[in-house]
């Protein structure tokens, strides 16, 4: 069952990557169209010469050139004329390849089609950028995500800087007490870690899969010469009390399942000790996406393999997509995690620095069943500028 879970999973998101391979260059040219935002430097170029401020990288762009009298183009509902934009520019997005055309017809099989047309085999997946192979600025993030994810990182001077998550960056939805912050200096690292509580007294149901600490320090490494590999060190401060395994081992709380015979069936985590960590991965762009890859890694004695992909764009949709397994754990039942935030819900500023959706855990359920053990709200926005 877990293993048919995985792989309709896996299905549904790489499919459009094998079939886009069948899909076709127009023959005869787009004159209405909106743009699909996978360019954020055309996009960000585009409404800097129309004095748009702050210029948005996944903005709505239709151009409509089918008047040459009165040719025009729309930024998120505002018309501007064509030239006003430079000859490079109207040049640019005349022969722009990724387009919607608002021209053609539609019918009651579209819904299946359109998608599937539209996309161009040569942007479903693209190399990654220089930032994100770089050893020295991979942490360099300039989105906050609430629960798990890409930590948010802060350049101060060139190759320093600091970083802050909350939760691991494997965790499921309020799955785990941990908090976070690095300092991070020519692809070294080091930092600590500690709890805050109320990011795992939420639930009182199925709550015994958590991953529970205390405090603690890290030190980290990634390898230079790319991006792919990291290498830490991550050591636990003291012990638990009593007090604290009572407060956090609690059957009242969802922490502990019992057997018929009153043994322990499952029961949730309390991190101590010290442990060597890695994680090797591979940068990529995958439909248009600003950050993304793919990795295997050891995490406090816990195998994890996923993938997580920001900003991608499809069919004018702009979203966040990260999966995680967790197979084998010494300590707690497999688990699985999906986080999936959309973006532009909302207006003004915050058109694409706001993105919700939901964040899910799957895992072995108290009475034995696999499925949804936690589901929860997950946040991302974007503070600072687009990578």
């Amino acid at each position: 069952m877990k293993i048919k879970l995985i792989l309709i999973l896996l299905v549904l998101c790489f499919v459009p990557a094998f079939t886009s391979i069948l899909a076709q260059e127009d023959e005869e040219p787009i004159r209405y169209f909106q743009m699909e935002p996978l360019d954020d430097s055309l996009f960000i170029h585009i409404q800097q010469q129309l004095f748009i401020d702050p210029p948005d990288p996944k903005a709505e762009i239709i151009a409509d050139l089918r008047d040459p009298n009165n040719q025009t183009i729309s930024i998120k509902g505002v018309l501007y004329p064509f030239l006003a934009l430079s000859p490079e520019l109207r040049a640019k997005v005349i022969t722009y390849p990724f387009k919607i055309n608002l021209e053609e017809s539609i019918n009651y099989g579209s819904v299946f089609t359109r998608v599937i047309g539209k996309l161009k085999v040569s942007k479903v997946v693209d190399p990654p950028t220089k930032q994100q192979i770089s050893s020295n600025l991979w942490y360099i993030n300039p989105f906050f995500q609430m629960l798990g994810g890409e930590r948010f990182g802060v350049p101060i001077k060139k190759d320093i800087g600091i970083s802050f998550g909350l939760e691991t960056r494997y965790e499921g939805p309020l799955n785990t007490n941990f908090i976070e912050t690095n300092f991070h200096i020519l692809g070294a690292y080091g930092g600590a870690f500690t709890n805050i509580d109320p990011l795992i007294n939420t639930f009182t149901d199925n709550n015994f899969n958590n991953l529970i600490v205390t405090s603690g320090y890290q030190i980290g490494y990634v390898f230079p010469f790319g991006n792919f590999f990291e290498i830490s060190f991550l050591n636990t401060i003291g012990e638990f009390t009593e007090d604290q395994k009572a407060k956090y081992i609690d059957p009242a709380k969802g922490t502990v399942v019992f057997n018929d015979d009153g043994t322990v069936k499952y029961q949730a985590r309390l991190l101590e000790g010290s442990f060597f960590n890695w994680e090797f991965r591979y940068p990529v762009k995958f439909l248009g996406s600003t950050k993304g890859r793919i990795y295997v890694a050891q995490y406090l004695d816990e195998w994890h393999t996923g993938f997580d992909f920001r900003e991608m764009s499809l069919a004018g949709s702009t979203f966040d997509l990260s999966f995680d397994a967790m197979p084998s754990s010494k300590t707690r039942n497999p688990q699985y995690v999906i986080n999936l935030t959309v973006q532009k819900i909302a207006e003004s500023w915050a058109f694409s620095a706001f993105s919700i959706g939901p964040s899910l855990l799957l895992s072995d359920k108290a009475d034995g069943s696999f499925g949804i053990l936690k589901i929860f709200v997950n946040l991302r926005l974007k503070i600072g500028s687009s990578l």
